[in-house]
């Protein structure tokens, strides 16, 4: 069993930045890839950004690539992103989550641990 605790959303103007935590439970934090997913209203889940195990591969959706940074500490069993230039489009509601197995790192039925998320909101 994992336990996922997202932070540090809020409301930024276009441009600023933020920097997103998820803190998880459980000794096998370090073997597991993490991803991050955002889903705004009534839209589909999307996917972010993911990174390995050790954190030597990073992935990243192409609304994205570029403005965020994905990373970790396995030390604190803390994964982070790092969103710069924010636009409004990425208002969302941002999740972490845990995938179980090895199934495509960019699809959410891959993950079997979410958080509860975190809301982002970019104003104009």
């Amino acid at each position: 069993q994992v336990q996922l605790v997202e932070s540090g959303g809020g409301l930024v103007q276009a441009g600023g930045s933020l920097r997103l935590s998820c803190a998880a439970s459980g000794r096998t934090f370090s073997t597991m890839l993490m991803g991050w997913f955002r889903q705004a209203p009534g839209q589909e889940r999307e996917f972010v950004a993911a990174i390995s195990s050790g954190g030597a591969n990073l992935y990243y959706g192409n609304s994205i690539k570029g403005r965020f940074t994905i990373s970790r500490d396995n030390a604190k069993n803390t994964v982070y992103l790092q969103l710069d230039s924010l636009k409004p489009e990425d208002t969302a509601v941002y999740y972490c989550a845990v995938r179980r197995g090895f199934g495509p790192y960019d699809m959410s039925t891959s993950y079997g641990y979410w958080g509860q998320g975190t809301q982002v909101t970019v104003s104009s």
